[in-house]
């Protein structure tokens, strides 16, 4: 049965009820439209929707695989693990909030940066709207942010300080700044990997071989901060998960279980996104060759076209001699 409004797990959390134990089945039950994420999304995707039919209304080409790369990918992983029974549960178990971590701040956004949505919107916005956003992307705000050492140290530092501040306690208790959590998740996501590897004409954006050496220093942090939290004696969220009362879940084994699931989805992500970067770069490289050449072709064409008149000149002013008469 789909539920609409506020989840028992959240009364779970106050003891008052303990919920059942964590399935597959569960993801597809536990199901929760209310939040604002949901609103959001449902908002990107018509949006999306709505440029991409304009521009097939007007003759234009636009990839389908941006399309699903967008929609699927992007918003749909994001609705995924905040619209299911991932999102009913995330405040029960550790791990299941870990998993909607790595999502939320990593897989979303980087199909979000594939999907080109900036690129959309520049093609199909009436021109005054078109220049307000090329003014807000090349705002200085946006500059610094969008700064491949600034993202990144916003990327690094946001788990660190959710998870051993109290910050992350917080978020278990009040549910508005669970959501804001999630949000946060989203755009620090965007903003590291956006320049990196979208599509999008932004500002600051870096060579390959500068964006792939970033990628590989992002993956020992996900490594420390996942073999910190398994072999961390101290909960996170302190006695929230043990209040629980769950007879189907030890807190420290879920525990273990996040760091785990933080590590190695963390290098699985790094591979796969340095994986997609170096096929951007192949076909940078092969762009680039094909501009050269054709540069080339027009140059040696320019060249022959030039010493054509050239070549005829000379010929009609060389003077014919005419044979003289005898005894001349």
């Amino acid at each position: 049965m789909v539920q609409l409004a506020e989840t028992p797990l959240f009364a779970a959390a106050a003891g008052d009820t303990v919920p059942p134990p964590f399935s597959v089945a569960r993801i597809f039950t536990d199901i929760r439209l209310t939040s604002l994420i949901a609103l959001f999304l449902l908002i990107a995707a018509a949006a999306y929707l709505y440029g991409v039919h304009r521009l097939k209304q007007r003759g234009d080409h636009w990839p389908a695989g941006r399309t699903v790369a967008f929609l699927a990918g992007g918003l749909g992983s994001i609705a995924a693990v905040t619209v299911t029974g991932i999102e009913a549960y995330d405040t029960t178990l550790i791990s299941v909030h870990m998993v909607q971590h790595m999502v939320l701040s990593m897989v979303g956004p980087i199909f979000l940066a594939l999907g080109a949505p900036v690129t959309l919107a520049l093609r199909t916005l009436p021109v005054h709207h078109r220049k307000t956003l090329l003014a807000v992307l090349h705002s200085r705000v946006v500059g610094v942010v969008t700064f491949p050492l600034v993202a990144f140290g916003l990327f690094i530092a946001n788990p660190f300080v959710l998870y051993f501040t109290g910050v992350y306690r917080s978020t278990l208790e009040h549910a508005w700044l669970h959501e804001l959590v999630h949000a946060h998740f989203i755009v620090t996501g965007c903003l590291f990997f956006w320049p990196l590897l979208g599509l999008d004409p932004l500002p600051n954006r870096w060579p390959y071989p500068a964006r792939a050496l970033l990628m590989v220093l992002s993956v020992p942090f996900h490594t420390v901060l996942g073999l910190t939290i398994m072999q961390s004696k101290t909960l996170l969220g302190g006695d929230w998960y043990p209040n629980l009362h769950l007879s189907w879940m030890d807190p420290f084994d879920d525990q273990v279980t996040a760091g785990g699931i933080l590590w190695a989805g963390g290098e699985i992500v790094s591979v796969t996104m340095l994986g997609i970067l170096v096929l951007q770069w192949i076909k940078q490289s092969e762009r680039e060759a094909k501009r050269i050449d054709r540069a080339l072709d027009r140059a040696e064409a320019e060249e022959r076209a030039a010493a054509r008149p050239a070549a005829t000149k000379i010929t009609t002013e060389i003077p014919t001699v005419r044979p003289r008469p005898d005894g001349e």
